[in-house]
């Protein structure tokens, strides 16, 4: 099981990580929510939970709760600026539908 960064995102994250002037990596995960059913969840992190997963892409820290686990196994998290939009994007190959909003997803 892995989850990976692209050199793009991990970029992206170390930045706001110096920028900020704490924290050890990111956390990934899923929430209950919107109209396909689940919906991602960032957050960086100042400590590892017991619990979690823990995979590094091009020095940067992801950090799993089991719970998610399952649901992004095997999933790309990439930063892309397209025009005026900016931000993160999920290549899951668990995503089954995604919502019209693009907020949520199936698996």
């Amino acid at each position: 099981m892995a989850v990976t960064l692209t050199a793009q995102a991990a970029d992206h994250i170390s930045k706001y990580l110096q920028k900020r002037g704490s924290g050890i990596g990111l956390r990934l995960g899923v929430r209950t929510t919107g109209c396909s059913g689940m919906a991602y969840k960032l957050e960086y992190v100042d400590e590892a939970a017991g619990e979690d997963q823990m995979f590094e892409s091009f020095g940067v820290k992801v950090f799993i709760d089991p719970k998610s686990l399952s649901y992004l196994n095997g999933t790309e998290l990439d930063y892309a600026r397209e025009g005026l939009n900016e931000g993160f994007k999920f290549r899951n190959p668990n995503e089954k539908a995604t919502c019209g909003c693009g907020e949520s997803f199936t698996v």
